[in-house]
């Protein structure tokens, strides 16, 4: 209509430049829209005379100099409002209008007023853009053209707040260049050629604008075809992979573009490589179109796939990949069709993905090619290795157990990573072996591992075959990853992985490139003791210097101390390094040796009077102990000899310093050598049981002397002067450990305190005299008791002093002395409770240490000679049960105290182990642990019912169990399946059902009601199972329970709706329950009266349940043939009829199919899958339980802490059951409750739809109404046009005509009328097309339509996630609001971006990436109307 009156305008107006000029003054948003299109008109008009031609070029010159160009200015951003916006927009097509009627000199002009503007820095920065994009086209001076690109690559590779400038650019200045073939030759060059590229977003951004000039339709041959040029092709893959969506958009639509263009053509054409060797970045044949655009295809979908980020959308496009390779490989020449740097930019995108599921997936993919695929070698692929894939391997989540593994075992990925690296290794050349290696081990050097990532890849090298590639370089990595990337790492982790480092080492160097000096690093993991492969040096050559200076040490005293010193140290290092190979081997020749006979004069050692002389006497006498364990009896004499020389030498050189007055240095530090020689000849007597030792005199003598000895004796720091001679022992403790005395003084002080309750300890269990009780009324009675209370006491005072890494010999002395003093010094031994759990709970953060001493502490408290003192009603029986709460506690938060504790508990009395099995059972929240609850399964599997002691333990624990399910009952916590609610829950029923055989009949009878009420209560699927489990076993074992059964069903309906189909599952199994009664028939009578009433409930859940039930029961009726019950058959003969023959188009049908075959109904026994297979793995997977909840039966078997009595019903479940899957039944008790208690309470309010019309017009002239509406379509109050062209699902757009027409837009713009004529389009748009404005845009003509609807002043609006983007709730509709939808799985086009003046987005919380594009546009619909205030303006 506009363009009407604008023909009709000009044709009478006569001069064009009057009206134009009268159009002009004043200039408003309207006048200016009006000079707009009348420019348009004159610039589209056929040829003029030389003089009107001339004239309108002279208006057209000064409308654009005059009017236009102050217009762009003021219409300058947003902040001006709507009208000033719409000025902007008319000017900006008025002054394009100008130019195509002046021609170049206008064009010249304009662009050098912008190229001025724009030097001179001033705010007019987006006017000058404007003025330039209209005058591109027209340029013919080449310096100007120059000029111009030289400008606009600037702005677009301008950072920071340069950023709309770059987009106004892109939108606006480049695609008007792209028109202009002088000027896109030199954006070209600027872009794609020799210099420096702008950034990939930027890079992308601009290309993206270029498009339709870069990738023409021309042909290969054109003079700028982006696909010739690598440059184009490596910024594409560049931003793929980029972070930002937006950018990775941008490099799929230019990738789309240019295999669509390619495909179209189906022309030769190869972009130039890099290299002699390397393949084209892409290509095209004729030959090999199909194929070509086959691969192409699937690789855009698993880009396009990755976008949506959600790991179930993306695992079922993930096998394409293996189809990618299959096409980029060429089977007969063994090398790459297609660049595998394309392969690389999918996993590298699934690497960055914030969705680590999805990470791990790509990983796991990436690492199975060398196992599945025979790749070509390439360059790239290690590149990607050494980049991309290690930075993804970081990240120690990855890194998860499958549930179904045991803790320790190495996880999935850990065991692809060593079969891949190994077999990637082989395949490489080897002149290329070394060098990937090294840069391998240097990436682990380059950042911050943490000790997860750092073990598996340390693990992954030492698996790799023997050969030798590393040199010094790749020694000097190993070392930086071993001194410096684990420093911080947890000690055990950092252990394990410096163990696989230095296997690394010796199976990957090459030791003729470097010395020997340099390997020293490595050398107690290197060199192999005896006839090693690797023969650095000989072992005996090694050895003689070194024996013979050993076997001088006590007859010369000449040897100089520094050359006995090394030797000692080399012997420390020997022994060390054998002692981690621990061969036969090298036991062999060590025995040949003379360091057996060497041993009689280490005995001189013990006279070392220097700290560190003394550090290394105590670090290699244990090593000689550890030596002397290895032995054969063969040598077992020379053993003997050399024990009995040291404890001597040890005792005499002990007593020799007591008789002095003062001690110096020197005395004191042979104190600390001899207790150390006799603790450690105590750990041997005690070690090597079968060699008798403890029949020498000279371990009698070393009994004797400890049992007389005087305990917690310590030593004084040299410079310290004693002053009293009572000074207790802390004060000397803490004097040697706070003043300055001599290095290391106060860590040897402790260990000889240590050392002294270890000697004591031996001496304790090897003469009980010393806390056994004698007759009455002998003093050797009072001397026992009261040297056991001093020893007591002395144990005390040494736990307070002592470091928390040396008290295990006092826990162990306390556990032969508590049981013994428990009755006469009660108080004294809970102080000694007391101060050990101190100690243990103050470890609790502290790993190397904190094990240890909980399994002492709980041998101590626990032992069965402490607890069979303790008496039930007195103090210390509180305190040991206040210490189990306290464990359990600590268990809740630390993994792995519960397996401690059951490990020691697995032989006490039941009195104790029930506070522990319980909850173990019912609170254990380790998902990953099952050792746990096995072990406390497999205990309650030992108890017998007819034990005493037994059957109140049993019955103990089911109180408690059965209280614990009703406490989370009626927790408020939310509980949903797989909750911990629901864990729980199912932990506690499983293990009812484990311990129901074993209760007798009086006892269930009094629990039975509890069991019941349970099953009222609103329960998970498989929870009801178990449940129902037990009440069926309970009824088969006790028939007599069937009156309290009934009296289930006697409920008012209101509490039975959420509970009554588990009862009627019960009767589903009536034949188990029966099975061992005689009198069968008034019981299935009863049965039947039951059922009956509930076959005819108005829930449909219910119904089915009666009607399963009834089914099973009458069938059971029939084989007995019973008379009473001919008046009931035609009733359920018609009922069973009816719901076997009913059909229709509902689901009654399906569902009762779907119920009969359940697997609770149809394959499950209740006796004979009673087993531990079915109740904690079959059943649970079939209820579709979380997996970690499941224990096979295999872990059963592995756990023999605690051994399962051989009659046990711990056999498999039956195949009828293993072979199952989880059903799509579950039951709907809980669905029922909410629907009929919303369906029974009082309507207060009731569905009314509105009928907008009824507002503002009567109903008598409805007719009227909707007739004067279809006349005038299109002339809507709303000035929302709502563009839906790039949608095609007619189901989308068919709901966007419906909500479109219901708010009142002025038009819908689709891309094809022929949608409407759609049943999916016509089901959802109920008519609304009968009542709304369709425009048919296609695609392809959406940039025009844009542009025009612009000029026209409409803000185009995209539904859009980009950087810049609004949010919904915070963006100000303008009134002429044009509204672009994206398209269902690409959103709105990149090349589209450009020409749309705001993106706004809808704020989101969940996890789900997007909205259904109807729903988007619905929301986005109903703010403008919400904001416009039009809804029910009519």
């Amino acid at each position: 209509m506009e363009v009407v009156l604008a023909d009709a305008l000009l044709a009478r107006g006569g001069d064009p430049g009057e009206l134009l000029r009268a159009v002009c003054a004043p200039l408003s948003a309207d006048r200016a829209e009006a000079l707009r299109l009348l420019l348009q008109r004159l610039a589209a008009g056929g040829p003029r005379g030389e003089a009107e031609g001339e004239a309108l070029r002279r208006a057209a010159w000064e409308v654009a100099l005059e009017r236009c160009r102050p217009l762009l200015r003021l219409g300058e951003g947003a902040a001006g409002g709507a009208e000033r916006l719409r000025l902007g927009r008319a000017a900006r097509g008025a002054l394009r209008h100008c130019v195509q009627l002046c021609g170049a000199p206008l064009a010249a002009r304009l662009a050098r007023d912008a190229l001025a503007e724009l030097a001179g820095g001033g705010p007019g920065a987006e006017a000058a853009v404007e003025a330039l994009a209209a005058a591109a086209p027209r340029l013919e001076e080449p310096a100007l053209v120059a000029r111009c690109a030289a400008v606009a690559l600037a702005l677009v590779r301008e950072e920071g707040e340069g950023e709309a400038a770059a987009a106004l650019v892109a939108g606006r200045l480049l695609p008007a260049l792209g028109g202009n073939a002088p000027a896109l030759g030199r954006v070209w060059d600027g872009l794609l050629g020799g210099g420096p590229a702008p950034r990939a977003g930027r890079a992308l951004l601009a290309l993206s604008a270029l498009a339709d000039a870069l990738l023409p339709p021309r042909g290969p041959g054109a003079a700028a075809d982006a696909r010739l040029c690598p440059r184009f092709w490596r910024l594409v893959q560049e931003g793929l992979t980029e972070r930002d969506g937006l950018c990775r958009k941008r490099a799929r639509y230019l990738l789309k573009r240019a295999v669509d263009l390619s495909g179209g053509q189906a022309a030769c054409l190869r972009c130039p490589t890099d290299g002699p060797d390397e393949s084209s970045l892409f290509w095209w044949s004729a030959e090999e179109n199909e194929k070509l655009l086959q691969f192409w295809e699937t690789y855009i979908l698993i880009m396009e796939t990755l976008e949506g980020n959600q790991i179930h959308v993306i695992k079922p496009v993930l096998p394409k990949l293996n189809s990618l390779y299959e096409l980029a490989i060429s089977g007969e020449e063994g090398c790459w069709l297609f660049h595998p740097s394309w392969h690389m930019c999918i996993y590298k995108r699934m690497f960055e993905s914030e969705n680590k599921s999805l990470t791990k997936e790509g990983v796991l993919h990436f690492l199975e090619l060398y196992e599945t695929k025979h790749l070509p070698n390439s360059l790239g692929f290690s590149e990607f290795v050494i980049g991309p894939l290690m930075d993804a391997l970081s990240e120690s989540s990855l890194y998860s157990r499958t549930p179904s593994q045991l803790m320790g075992a190495c996880p999935p990925l850990g065991m692809r990573l060593q079969k891949f690296l190994a077999t990637y290794l082989m395949l490489l050349p080897e002149e290329e072996k070394g060098g990937f290696l090294l840069k391998f081990i240097q990436k682990m050097t380059n950042r911050h591992w943490c000790a997860v990532p750092i073990l598996f890849l340390s693990m992954a090298l030492a698996h790799i075959p023997a050969c030798k590639v590393l040199g010094t370089d790749g020694l000097h990595a190993l070392r930086d990853v071993l001194q410096c990337t684990m420093i911080t790492h947890q000690i055990l982790l950092r252990g394990a992985a410096q163990c696989y480092l230095l296997q690394t080492a010796m199976h990957l160097t090459d030791v003729v490139r470097f010395c020997f000096c340099f390997a020293f690093f490595f050398l107690p993991d290197v060199v192999e003791i005896g006839k090693s492969n690797i023969k650095w040096i000989e072992l005996e050559a090694f050895l003689n210097p070194l024996l013979d200076v050993l076997m001088k040490l006590g007859s010369n005293a000449y040897i100089p101390t520094l050359k006995t010193d090394k030797s000692l140290q080399l012997l420390l290092k020997l022994l060390q390094t054998r002692s981690l190979k621990c061969s036969n081997t090298q036991d062999g020749y060590l025995t040949k040796t003379k360091i057996l006979p060497c041993f009689k004069t280490i005995v001189n050692l013990i006279q070392v009077g220097d700290l560190d002389r003394c550090d290394l006497y105590l670090a290699l006498i244990p090593e000689i102990v550890n030596l002397c364990l290895q032995l054969s009896s063969k040598k077992l004499t020379t053993v003997k000899k050399f024990i009995s020389s040291l404890t001597n030498a040890s005792i005499r050189n002990f007593w020799e310093t007591n008789s002095a007055e003062e001690l110096k240095l020197k005395e004191q530090i042979k104190k600390v050598t001899s207790i150390a020689s006799l603790t450690a000849v105590c750990e041997l007597v005690d070690q090597k049981p079968e060699a008798h030792l403890e029949d020498l005199p000279s371990v009698d003598a070393l009994k004797r002397f400890t049992a007389f000895s005087q305990f917690n004796e310590v030593l004084k720091k040299p410079s310290y002067i004693e002053e009293k001679s009572g000074a207790c022992l802390r004060r000397f403790f803490f004097c040697s450990l706070c003043e300055e005395a001599s290095q290391g003084w106060g860590r040897i002080v402790a260990r000889y305190v240590r050392d002294q309750w270890i000697c004591l300890c031996f001496a304790l269990n090897k003469l009980p005299m010393l806390a056994q009780e004698y007759e009455e009324g002998t003093s050797e009675l009072l001397l026992t008791a009261e040297r056991s209370k001093e020893i007591l006491e002395s144990a005390l005072e040494a736990l307070t002093i002592l470091p928390s890494d040396q008290v295990l010999p006092v826990f162990d002395c306390m556990k032969v002395l508590v049981p013994k003093l428990l009755n006469l010094q009660e108080s004294l031994c809970i102080e000694a409770f007391d101060l050990a759990w101190k100690i243990i709970s103050s470890l609790s953060n502290t790993q190397l240490i904190f094990w240890s001493n909980l399994k002492a502490f709980v041998r101590f408290i626990f032992d069965n000679e402490v607890l069979a003192a303790a008496s039930a009603n007195g103090p210390a029986y509180a305190k040991i049960k206040e210490i189990i709460l306290k464990l359990i506690d600590m268990s809740t938060t630390k993994t792995g105290v519960f397996n401690v504790i059951l490990f020691i508990f697995s032989n006490l009395e039941f009195v104790w182990m029930k506070h522990m099995t319980f909850k173990s059972i019912s609170y254990s929240t380790n998902r990953d642990d099952h050792y746990v609850r096995i072990c406390a399964i497999k205990f309650l599997c030992l108890l017998d019912g007819s034990n005493i002691l037994h059957k109140s333990f049993m019955e103990d624990i089911v109180i408690k169990l059965l209280e614990k399910d009703e406490l989370v009952s009626r927790s408020r916590t939310r509980y949903y399946a797989n909750s911990l609610q629901h864990r729980i829950k199912n932990r506690v029923w499983q293990t009812l059902l484990v311990l129901l055989p074993k209760l007798e009949q009086n006892f269930l009878c009094g629990i039975l009601d509890k069991v019941f009420q349970a099953g009222f209560g609103n329960n998970q699927a498989s929870v009801k199972y178990f449940i129902e489990w037990v009440v069926i076993l309970s009824l088969h074992k006790y028939p007599q329970f069937l009156n309290k059964f009934w009296d289930c069903f006697c409920y008012d309906e209101e509490k039975l709706k959420t509970s009554i189909c588990t009862f009627l599952s019960v009767l589903s199994h009536f034949d188990t329950i029966l099975q061992n009664t005689s009198e069968k028939k008034p019981i299935l009578k009863k049965a039947l009266l039951v059922v009956l009433q509930w076959c005819f409930n108005h829930n449909f859940s219910v119904r089915l349940y009666a009607l399963v039930a009834l089914k099973k029961i009458w069938g059971m009726c029939r084989m007995l043939d019973v008379e009473e019950f001919e008046a009931l058959t035609p009733v359920i003969e018609s009922s069973l009829q009816q719901v076997e023959n009913m059909h229709g188009t509902g689901n009654a049908r399906r569902n009762w199919q779907r119920i009969q075959d359940h697997f609770f109904f149809a394959a499950f026994h209740p006796l004979e899958d009673y087993n531990l297979e079915t109740i904690f793995c079959t059943l649970p997977r079939l209820s579709e339980v979380a997996e970690d909840e499941w224990i096979s039966l295999c872990k059963f078997e592995r756990f023999t802490d605690i051994p399962l009595p051989p009659a046990f019903q711990w056999y498999r479940s039956r195949a009828e059951l293993l072979d199952l899957k989880p059903s799509d039944w579950s039951q709907q008790d809980t669905g029922s409750s909410s629907l009929d208690t919303d369906g029974q309470t009082e309507w207060t309010d009731v569905q009314k739809k509105i009928i907008p019309w009824k507002h503002s017009t009567p109903s008598s002239d409805l007719e009227m109404v909707l007739q004067d509406r279809a006349a005038k379509l299109g002339k809507s109050n709303s000035r929302l046009i709502v563009v839906a062209s790039l949608i095609d699902k007619p189901t989308n757009l068919g709901g966007l005509c419906r909500t479109s027409e219901i708010f009142g837009a002025s038009a819908l713009v689709v891309g094809s009328l022929h949608y409407v004529q759609d049943k999916q389009f016509q089901h959802l748009s109920v008519s609304a097309e009968q009542w709304l404005p369709l425009v048919e845009v296609k695609p392809s003509q959406l940039v025009d339509y844009l542009q025009q609807k612009k000029t026209e002043g409409y803000t185009a609006i995209g539904v859009e996630q980009t950087a810049k983007s609004y949010d919904l709730t915070e963006y100000c509709f303008p009134e002429k609001s044009l509204l672009l939808l994206g398209n269902e799985h690409e959103g709105i086009p990149a090349n589209l971006i450009h020409h749309l003046d705001v993106c706004v987005e809808i704020p989101q919380q969940g996890i789900i990436r997007s909205l259904n594009v109807h729903v988007s546009g619905a929301l986005l619909i109903w703010e403008y109307t919400r904001q416009q205030g039009c809804c029910f303006a009519n």
